[in-house]
């Protein structure tokens, strides 16, 4: 059920796009590009066969892209909650 001039279902159409939208964006800018590299650009370990046939253009191994996804992870200190009390302590 819209409300106001929109027809019914415009408001969860507008979300799925927007949805949509985001996850194109996202992949897109995480996707490699180029040719894939035999060895890690890091620690110049062998690069998987399998790895490089999977994700064409990747330049890390396994270890080092979940080492730097361990490291994003860390982050702190941000309040997120937006609660007056939260903001206090």
């Amino acid at each position: 059920m819209a409300g106001g001039w929109a027809r019914d279902g415009a408001v969860s159409e507008q979300i799925e796009a927007s949805i949509s939208d985001e996850l194109a964006r996202l992949k897109a800018r995480r996707a490699p590009v180029g040719e894939s590299r035999t060895h890690c650009a890091e620690c110049e370990e062998p690069i998987p066969e399998a790895r490089r046939v999977a994700l064409p253009g990747v330049k890390l191994c396994i270890d080092c892209v979940r080492e730097r996804d361990g490291r994003q992870q860390m982050r702190g200190g941000i309040n997120r909650r937006g609660s007056k009390d939260s903001q206090l302590k």
